[in-house]
């Protein structure tokens, strides 16, 4: 407090002194409602403490039993990770199987002659086309560098160009597809074609095609059918097979091989072209069915010399019946009739669509740099009431039927080809996630040798997620301990603390010591924790001890303390042997449905997370302390300002009231001094 402020005027009365000593005493309920207020807010922020860490505890617990539970994450692992990895859903299936990339889906990637810097790009408009996306520039004309950066602006995620320094000084210009495939194939149209005839980007070439398969020389037999079909159905052959009109005609159970001439099929940029037509027709299961099963003694003939004619008679050998019953065939009706077959003699099924059985039938275009080592086209009729009929095939380059081709591809379009277990499959982009359910590969290159994915339980972060949750119940039982005792060894074995927060603890010791809600949640949870869990009668894990995870999971003998405060211990090496042996039922411990409704409702997860959002949620109980002691605060906040406005008030009177009487005693002073002086005048004049 500052003193008595009088101009000319010491303190020698002490006035000063008296009014602070009289004050000191009236301050005595505003410093006892002050330290009231400190209390109030330190036991707040102490509950608020205990709500962060049961809410933490709480998340923790609902990761383990969720949906989301990491225990139904799965990791895929592949043995060539250089050239195939793949990802794996949550539902995947814990399998393995085998990939081989014959190729990864490419992009068209042009690049130019070299081009001097600053080049000019001349006005007009560019027009870039890949799969189904047209990229369309107004272009105003100006130096090659901000053509760049204004297309690129204009392609996204469609086309991206680049200017390459191939020589000191100048650059190319290379223009590719962001679209991987054979189907996004880059077209230039409009000027964009003009300046890349220009740069030499691309170059004119002639349509030059070339046809076979007219001619029945080249057809050849057909390999035996592996599978055993129904007996009594005749074999697949090309006997019955035609040539007329430039088209092959395939009787049913016909086939026929056709070789794919060497000049053609060395040239991967070839695609072949015809047509597919199917027509029904009288199904020769029928006129099979109808023919008898026993066998038939061949007429025994005779001699005829001049007009005298002598009969054999009939063998008098008997023929024993066929006494089992004939089985009647059944009909066939596939799609699955048209192969290409490779250099190896596997082959690959060319699909066909029902489109065949129109009076038109079905264009087929096979692009061979999908099918590399293909040797001949096969088609095996299996079909009992469908014949085939199939034109002459043309091959001819893509690329030259649209007038150019490129002068210096850096790579093509064209479709990544993987074999799944033997099964040859294409794509257009090398993220494929439609072959295995729940399974994305990953292509980057071909491989070297087959690649084994493998589809694996993720222990890792079902081992991390079980240890967040030991660290955060640890955690929320040492703050609930505590809070409600006052053992300074509580704080002493907390190891990991640092000097600042033993600190901070200790003086939190027992803050909350006659509160009885810290002991009941505290219990309840130990006894959630130390519950059996029974979702079946052949469950084998049905207690959190039994993995390793224990208040004494050390098996400690002797007394120790520390071990009687409820927090968990791991015995990882038990741990990691369960989580690789029964990872769903460590699942099942801590959440499952008990009612047959489809919802989680027991488990030691479920029954925590009730426990524990009975406290921490809105409205809740600890809502309901920290609710109360925000009243205790704002009353003891307004009793505090209405007491120092009194204790103001108080003050300026008792500086009011001493200073005025200090002024009389220096006023009466002052005239006792003059007194005093006028008699010793007096005297000295006598």
């Amino acid at each position: 407090m500052s003193g008595l402020n009088i101009p000319g005027v010491n303190d020698k009365y002490k006035t000063n002194d008296i009014v602070e000593g009289l004050m000191k005493v009236e301050r005595i309920p505003l410093t006892r409602e002050q330290e009231n207020l400190e209390t109030f807010k330190k036991q707040q922020d102490a509950w608020r403490t205990v709500n962060q860490k049961m809410s933490s505890l709480r998340d923790s617990v609902k990761t383990l039993y969720s949906f989301d539970n990491p225990f139904n994450n799965k990791l895929a692992s592949s043995s060539e990770e250089n050239a195939v990895t793949a990802t794996a859903g949550r539902e995947a299936a814990y399998e393995s199987f085998q990939v081989d990339v014959i190729t990864p889906a490419t992009s068209d990637r042009f690049l130019s002659m070299e081009i001097e810097k600053g080049m000019s790009v001349p006005a007009g408009l560019y027009t870039y086309k890949t799969g189904d996306k047209t990229i369309q520039m107004n272009w105003k004309g100006g130096k090659i560098e901000d053509f760049v950066s204004s297309l690129n602006k204009r392609g996204k995620d469609v086309i991206k160009a680049s200017l390459i320094g191939v020589n000191k000084g100048n650059k190319a210009l290379l223009i590719e597809s962001l679209k991987t495939g054979k189907d996004a194939r880059l077209v230039f149209k409009d000027k964009a074609l003009d300046f890349a005839l220009e740069t030499k980007m691309v170059q004119k070439i002639k349509s030059e095609e070339s046809s076979f398969g007219k001619d029945f020389s080249e057809i050849k037999g057909l390999t035996k059918l592996t599978d055993v079909e129904q007996d009594g159905m005749p074999q697949l052959s090309n006997e019955g097979v035609t040539i007329s009109n430039e088209k092959i005609s395939v009787p049913p159970r016909g086939g026929f091989a056709l070789e794919i001439p060497q000049n053609i099929a060395k040239e991967n940029n070839k695609t072949l072209s015809f047509n597919v037509r199917a027509v029904n027709t009288e199904d020769i299961t029928d006129i099979l069915n109808t023919k008898s099963s026993e066998p038939v003694l061949p007429d025994p003939g005779g001699i005829t010399f001049q007009s005298i004619s002598i009969s054999n008679n009939q063998s008098s050998v008997s023929i024993p019946k066929n006494d089992k019953p004939q089985i009647p065939l059944e009909k066939i009706k596939t799609d699955s009739v048209l192969f290409i077959q490779f250099n190896d003699g596997t082959e690959r099924e060319v699909k066909i669509t029902d489109e065949v059985f129109s009076e038109k039938g079905n264009d087929l275009k096979i692009n061979l740099s999908e099918y590399p080592g293909a040797k001949s086209i096969v088609l095996k009729n299996r079909n009992t009431g469908v014949s085939y009929f199939i034109s002459q095939i043309t091959a001819y380059d893509e690329n030259a039927d649209l007038g150019y081709g490129p002068c210096n591809a850096v790579s093509e379009a064209g479709d990544a080809i993987i074999k799944y277990e033997g099964i040859t499959i294409t794509r257009p982009e090398n993220k494929i996630d439609d072959i295995i359910p729940h399974v994305t590969l990953n292509l980057t290159q071909k491989t070297d040798r087959t690649a084994t994915i493998k589809i694996e339980p993720d222990t890792e972060s079902a081992k991390d997620a079980l240890i967040n949750f030991v660290g955060r119940y640890n955690q929320a039982v040492a703050e609930l301990n505590i809070l409600s005792q006052n053992k300074p060894e509580l704080v002493s074995e907390l190891d990991y603390l640092s000097g600042d927060e033993k600190k901070e603890y200790t003086d939190k010791l027992g803050m909350f010591f006659n509160d009885f809600s810290l002991s009941n949640v505290k219990a309840q949870m130990q006894s959630i924790i130390s519950g059996v869990y029974q979702a079946s009668e052949s469950d084998t894990i049905t207690m959190l001890s039994q993995i390793g995870i224990s208040t004494n999971a050390t098996s400690f003998s002797g007394y120790n303390p520390g071990k009687m405060r409820g927090y968990l211990e791991i015995n990882e090496k038990v741990l990691d042997e369960h989580l690789k042996t029964d990872l769903d039922g460590i699942k099942t411990l801590f959440g499952f449905d008990s009612d047959g409704d489809l919802i989680v409702d027991s488990g030691i997860g479920c029954k925590l997370d009730k426990t524990l959002t009975a406290y921490v949620q809105s409205g809740g109980i600890l809502a309901g302390k920290t609710s109360t002691l925000d009243k205790q605060i704002k009353s003891s906040e307004q009793k505090i300002a209405k007491l120092e406005d009194q204790l103001d008030r108080k003050e300026a009177e008792l500086k009011s009231k001493y200073g005025q009487m200090e002024s009389t005693l220096n006023s009466l002073e002052s005239q006792s001094n003059s007194i005093n002086n006028f008699s010793k005048q007096q005297q000295n004049n006598r």
